[in-house]
């Protein structure tokens, strides 16, 4: 007599399975009819799933193949690749490790380039050629090859780690080896001269007073750059011994979202110790001596100078002149149209170069590192190549006093040793504010 019990249903038993502990390889298991599943652990302890193989022994060959791969740490789920580039980028941020304003500006071109754009595809989705071709748009919408080049180089940087993270199997940006060749001629930084940055400097005291002056003159002879000298505070300059100690910890001032930070400097490297030529110690001698604050260098009000603010009321007026402003007190001459602050960094360089200062002398002065590993690591400055180049700033610095103010050496021009800029030159940098 037939049984009436109901058929057993044969339920799959993963391999290396015991009850109460998950699997650690890959199974196969019916998902219908006439279909096989894979089923395969993943790091948070769930199971993954790839279904649609035919026949159990293709099944069985491709959980034989991820049980392999994942013992080789070599297998990529699939489910990963399936992450939108918005949920990668959340997690990627978190983790992110950089200076303040280099991770101001990746997120800014995130929020405003990449996330339209590429926020909603998912990582497995993003193409060399759909990247080139966005490229491509992006050039031409009137974004400078620059630029462009920098949001590619940040969605570049986020794949690779995509895959570092085993989400895809590789970056699929590769740089373009075929088509139209860019040849963009790198644009040259402006510099000046010694006798220029001095006119610029006591254009700047006309303008906004001494400070200005006396930081711009200090940025043209040390080679320091903008964020170094404004973070420069009394017990980090020893005018006794003639040295500016960049810190490690806190020798830059941030500014970022219009607030203000002390942070460590741009490199490793930039935490250095500058010496200084003879007139600039007996100038910021005297400059320390109008104020009371601890940074060195601040407005007559007592303020951090803003970057862009000092840029445009000062640096641009100072260095192109202001005869454009024919209702603006004073009339100033252009100078060296075009220079920025950062300008005399590049202009300090130049001169170093032209008087045959040793490589690792300049770098070791502005922070830099040779490319050569092993000679910037055994190479030293020797006391005689200080001497000499000390020397050689100072002998630039009483050139150009003779030739701007006809004064000899040891002696200071009158507008640097002043209070604060007269009232006429006070209107004047209103009316420059209001016009732009």
């Amino acid at each position: 007599m037939p049984s009436s019990a109901p058929p057993r249903v044969h339920t799959p038993i993963p391999p290396n399975h015991t009850e109460g502990r998950p699997t650690t390889m890959a199974y196969v298991e019916p998902s219908g009819p006439d279909s096989w599943r894979v089923r395969y652990p993943k790091p948070d302890g769930s199971l993954g799933s790839l279904s649609g193989y035919a026949t159990k022994t293709e099944a069985e060959n491709k959980a034989q193949e991820i049980t392999v791969d994942q013992r080789r740490a070599q297998f990529i789920d699939p489910d990963g690749g399936k992450t939108t580039l918005t949920a990668w980028a959340t997690e990627w941020f978190d983790a992110l490790d950089v200076g303040p304003n280099t991770e101001r500006q990746y997120r800014s071109f995130w929020d405003n380039h990449l996330t339209p754009h590429w926020g909603h595809h998912s990582l497995d989705s993003i193409t060399n050629l759909s990247i080139r071709a966005w490229m491509k748009t992006k050039r031409h919408d009137g974004y400078s090859p620059t630029t462009v080049t920098a949001m590619v180089k940040l969605l570049s940087m986020m794949l690779s780690d995509a895959a570092d993270e085993r989400l895809i199997h590789a970056n699929p940006y590769r740089p373009n080896r075929r088509g139209r060749r860019r040849r963009a001629t790198p644009r040259e930084r402006i510099h000046t001269t010694p006798d220029r940055a001095l006119c610029i400097a006591l254009h700047a005291a006309t303008l906004a007073g001494p400070w200005a002056a006396i930081l711009l003159i200090t940025a043209a002879w040390t080679g320091a750059r903008w964020g170094e000298l404004l973070g420069l505070q009394r017990h980090n300059l020893h005018l006794t011994t003639g040295r500016m100690v960049i810190a490690p910890d806190e020798g830059n001032l941030l500014e970022i979202d219009g607030k203000f930070s002390l942070g460590p400097p741009k490199t490793d490297e930039s935490a250095r110790t500058i010496t200084l030529p003879p007139f600039l110690i007996v100038l910021l001698q005297h400059h320390l001596t109008t104020h009371n604050h601890d940074f060195v260098f601040l407005t007559p009000n007592g303020d951090h100078p803003r970057r862009s603010n000092f840029s445009r009321r000062v640096m641009r007026p100072a260095a192109d002149g202001t005869r454009h402003h024919p209702d603006h007190w004073p009339t100033l001459p252009p100078v060296q149209p075009g220079l920025t602050a950062h300008g005399l960094r590049h202009s300090h360089k130049t001169w170093l170069i032209a008087d045959l200062i040793p490589d690792i002398a300049q770098a070791k002065r502005l922070g830099h590192r040779i490319p050569d590993k092993i000679e910037h690591l055994y190479s030293h400055v020797a006391p005689e190549v200080e001497t000499r180049l000390l020397d050689s700033l100072q002998r630039r610095w009483n050139d150009a006093l003779l030739t701007v103010t006809g004064l000899r050496p040891n002696t200071l021009p009158t507008p640097l040793l002043g209070a604060a800029p007269r009232p006429e030159a006070a209107r004047s940098m209103r009316r420059l504010r209001q016009t732009g």
